[in-house]
């Protein structure tokens, strides 16, 4: 069973993000994240495959109509489709309510409509852009499996577990202390760990937004010189999100150079995992680990390292009955003798760079080559740079359907002779937030890194 490429069935995807609220109301456009998972309408080539896909409002005709495109016949796999939106538009500065699981719950319309799309298809399976009580309620209520990890094991993917997960998995740690309580276990956590910098990350948070970087001295850590991810928290709300979800503290991982990258990986609800990309991650904000984008593969100086411990880390997880497709965090430090690389983190959901290897693969027909780490056409290999954050003020105002032709007039759209170009993604945003994001693919790391300098410079003068 693959995400990416399934062969037949019925696909209901559920792009809720089911997530810590206070951390996503900090991301500009924040509901339309909802529309990541779209590059899954490319999954139609498969003529014995139906997609039902759900989001909180309308999603643009459009955006449906742009990623249709990409296949060879887009009425007929049209005919394949069923978008179901909740009918409700965006509240609160552009969030929603609540979850969009947790409002699909509360609207027994929609839950018939889902019901009606699937009801002569007995191989229907959820797709959930994360797992939470919310989506295995859905998944009983409508009598269909999820693909993904139970919630009985999420503890596994927090960043408590993510330790535990690479101790058994023997992959390298930076020191630190894991299933901190409160600020009073914090605090002792830190004079063992003694003076100088230290990154403090609450269990469950996401893009980062949940860390802290503290400058240890002699004082109580309330009284250290302390930078958090978001940009409007203090150590009154933080203490109280520690007493929540629970925390780590680790020393903080310096080196020159210093990378991050990820890896991704699935396992099948038989047990079978594999590796199917390594990044470098793109990172931002106050303290540098907020994810802004990607570049695939990984630098090859490392390539291999990390996904030999992300191979260690999904057997691991296999064995503990996981199924999905997650993602893992790493630094890679530069010592005397090459590259070391330390676990960051797990993320059992898709994540950020989901999407980007998702368009590339649907987009090229590329194979994933463990060998090389890169996606093979024949003897080609494919490469791309995405961003989530192209962000102009030119464009607020603008529709999607002018984006996607704004792209196609300056030579900058995806050639299907060629196999190169750009995927637009995010393209809900861009009415309202003047935000998209895209995957710039090319022939060689140096092609698809030239291609989305010139996108920025085109949708973003001055960037």
């Amino acid at each position: 069973m693959s995400i990416f490429e399934p062969n037949e069935g019925t696909v209901v995807v559920i792009p809720s993000l089911s997530l810590p609220q206070d951390e996503l109301r900090r991301i500009t456009g924040a509901r339309c994240y909802e529309e990541r998972l779209l590059f899954l309408l490319m999954a139609l080539r498969r003529p014995a495959l139906r997609l039902v896909y759900l989001t909180s409002a309308p999603v643009d005709p459009a955006i449906v109509d742009y990623y249709l495109s990409f296949l060879d016949d887009p009425r007929e796999a049209r005919d394949r489709l069923e978008m179901i939106h909740l009918g409700g538009g965006p509240t609160g500065g552009g969030h929603p309510a609540g979850p969009l699981t947790e409002e699909i719950l509360r609207d027994p319309g929609t839950v018939a409509r889902i019901r009606r799309a699937v009801r002569d298809t007995e191989d229907a399976w959820m797709v959930p852009f994360v797992v939470s009580e919310a989506e295995e309620r859905l998944s009983s209520l409508l009598g269909m499996p999820i693909y993904g990890p139970a919630t009985a094991l999420a503890h596994l993917g927090s960043k408590s577990g993510g330790r535990l997960v690479a101790e058994d998995a023997k992959v390298p740690l930076a020191r630190g202390f894991a299933d901190l309580r409160s600020l009073t276990e914090v605090e002792h956590a830190a004079r063992v760990l003694g003076e100088g910098r230290l990154m403090i990350k609450l269990n469950n948070s996401y893009s980062g937004l949940g860390n802290a970087v503290v400058v240890k001295d002699d004082r109580p850590l309330t009284a250290c010189h302390t930078s958090f991810s978001a940009t409007d928290e203090d150590w009154t709300t933080f203490a109280e999100k520690i007493a929540e979800r629970g925390a780590v503290i680790e020393e903080f991982v310096e080196g020159r150079p210093l990378y991050s990258p990820s890896a991704l990986a699935r396992i099948t609800p038989g047990g079978a995992y594999d590796v199917v990309a390594t990044h470098d991650q793109v990172l931002g904000g106050a303290n540098g680990d907020v994810y802004q984008g990607c570049t695939f593969p990984a630098r090859p100086e490392y390539r291999a390292a990390v996904g030999e411990c992300a191979e260690r880390i999904a057997a691991v997880l296999s064995g503990r009955g996981v199924v999905g497709v997650f993602g893992m965090d790493f630094f890679a430090v530069k010592t005397d003798g090459g590259y070391r690389t330390l676990l960051c983190e797990i993320n059992l959901r898709i994540g950020g760079t989901t999407h980007p290897f998702g368009a590339a693969l649907l987009t090229t027909g590329a194979v994933y080559d463990p060998g090389s780490g890169t996606l093979k056409c024949g003897e080609q290999s494919k490469y791309y740079v995405a961003t989530d954050n192209c962000a102009a003020d030119c464009l607020r105002g603008r529709t999607p359907g002018e984006v996607v032709e704004m792209v196609r007039a300056a030579g900058l759209g995806f050639d299907r002779d060629s196999l190169t170009g750009n995927v637009l993604h995010l393209l809900g945003a861009v009415p309202e937030y003047g935000k998209l994001g895209f995957t710039s693919i090319g022939d060689s790391a140096q092609e698809a890194a030239d291609l989305h300098r010139r996108t920025l410079r085109a949708l973003c003068p001055g960037s």
